[in-house]
């Protein structure tokens, strides 16, 4: 048994890295992948494009601007002349907020009346725009406090002593806020999980197309042989491209690894049963490898979507949310990033280890069968 299946498990590894440019795509792509999705798949919204349209010019106006302009999220493109400028910068997607300051915006102020503030926003991506009225909201609120604060120092001289809240602010585990640090063990959950699907897609349909499933078919190997002898290539290569992809990200974008590395593998290694096996029935029920790889595509992209990489799962339908209890990367997104950025081990996430076990066993159980029954 032993000597048939390292005599399929050499063949596939020559057949898998024989070729140059394969051997570029298994272990190259994805730490470029890495790099390149490390630094686009970026939430922070930073260097808001902004124009001025400040139509009182006073101190107090003057003022309000400068404290936009330097809270370093806001980079000024324009100072604007009339109304029509408005319009043709935000329909040309030059700027994406524009402050207007109406006339007697420092006199409204100076008298003790609410001066009213227009900020004009570009709404087509909602998220980044509620984000920058959240920052604009603040801005214009500390200064609100500070003008409050100034006229009744002018009125009192020295003004009482008032209590007031402080709040002070620790966010765990990400202490900076970075969405990166949140993104980029995704995306290596996310390369393996394409790059394992595509393998195992074309495994066992290469053969059909190629003809030579028939002469496997006669020859004294089992069934079981068969399969492990299809798999554990793919199983490898994904093991080496998640450490390959984690030395990149912790040592180029400087995510931090709190947890257990060989949990991270263990994972890694339940998680495979879920890709290779979905891969192992796709490649079993096609008759081209173009149809194994449109299949597998059709897969990829929703199984992204539903695992909560880009999208939080607790904004979604409540149908939709149960549908992803079937979706094996969203276990091991939620694993992968406990133990980059919590550092926690299987006293917490024992639930998506059970769910990867459970989900991985059934997926790969019924793959088998469907692939035994295109042998038989």
């Amino acid at each position: 048994m032993f000597d048939r299946l390292k005599s399929m498990l050499v063949k596939e590894y020559i057949q898998a890295l024989r070729d140059p440019r394969m051997r570029f795509v298994l272990f190259v792509i994805p730490v470029f992948q890495t790099i390149v999705f490390g630094y686009a798949v970026n939430t922070d919204v930073r260097h808001i494009a902004t124009a001025v349209y400040d139509r009182d010019n006073s101190p107090e106006s003057r003022d309000l601007v400068q404290k936009f302009l330097s809270s370093g999220y806001f980079d000024l493109v324009e100072y604007l002349q009339d109304d029509g400028r408005v319009r043709e910068l935000l329909d040309r997607g030059t700027v994406r907020m524009v402050l207007h300051l109406d006339k007697g915006f420092g006199a409204t102020l100076a008298a003790g009346r609410t001066a009213p503030v227009q900020i004009i926003l570009d709404g087509t991506d909602a998220n980044t725009a509620g984000i920058v009225l959240g920052y604009a909201g603040a801005i214009t609120a500390r200064f609100n406090g500070e003008a409050i604060a100034g006229r009744i120092a002018r009125q009192l001289g020295t003004p009482p002593r008032v209590g007031r809240v402080e709040l002070k602010t620790r966010a765990w585990f990400n202490e900076n806020l970075e969405s990166r640090n949140f993104y980029v063990p995704a995306v290596i959950a996310n390369i393996v999980f394409i790059i394992t699907m595509i393998l195992s897609s074309m495994a066992v349909v290469r053969e059909k197309e190629i003809g030579t499933i028939e002469q496997i078919v006669v020859t004294p190997i089992s069934r079981a042989e068969f399969i492990l002898g299809k798999t554990i290539p793919f199983a490898l290569i994904g093991f080496a491209d998640v450490g390959v992809v984690t030395t990149v990200a912790t040592f180029w974008f400087e995510v931090p690894v709190r947890g257990s590395i060989l949990l991270l593998f263990g994972a890694t290694a339940l998680f495979l049963l879920s890709s290779l096996g979905f891969g192992l029935f796709i490649s079993a029920v096609s008759r081209t490898q173009q149809q194994a790889l449109m299949s597998a595509f059709f897969f990829i992209f929703p199984a992204m979507l539903l695992s909560g990489f880009a999208f939080p799962i607790v904004n979604m339908p409540e149908p939709v949310q149960w549908l992803t209890f079937l979706n094996p990367l969203q276990y091991y997104l939620v694993i992968i990033r406990g133990i980059f950025l919590k550092g926690v081990g299987t006293e917490v996430l024992w639930p998506q280890f059970l769910g990867l076990a459970l989900l991985g066993m059934m997926i790969l159980t019924f793959a088998v069968r469907r692939f035994s029954k295109t042998l038989g």
